[in-house]
């Protein structure tokens, strides 16, 4: 199922080889040159200094909200690790705690 199914040789008669022929180049003819490509109808898009700069002011802020929510997430996993590790240390020292009475 998985092997491979290749194609037969070519068997054709040991004898039967073709001539080389000789090769005459066909001359070219110039073609009619071709036209520009219409122009489009769709609007373009202008940004003058005032766009520019409220675009980048705009990615600017995008970027540092993205980076305040980053942190916080951050900031709360830390959190949780330390409260963890706390809880941990205190139900060590009580179970310690119930063994020694």
């Amino acid at each position: 199922m998985f092997t491979p199914k290749y194609p037969l040789q070519d068997t054709a008669p040991p004898g039967m080889t073709t001539a080389p022929t000789a090769h005459t180049p066909i001359p070219v003819q110039p073609s009619a040159p071709v036209p520009a490509a219409p122009a489009s109808n769709r609007p373009t898009v202008q940004l003058t200094p005032a766009s520019a700069l409220a675009l980048a002011a705009g990615g600017g802020a995008v970027v540092l909200v993205v980076g305040a929510v980053m942190v916080s997430l951050l900031l709360a996993v830390a959190i949780t690790g330390v409260s963890v590790a706390v809880v941990a240390v205190v139900l060590r020292l009580l179970i310690k705690d119930l063994h020694k009475h």
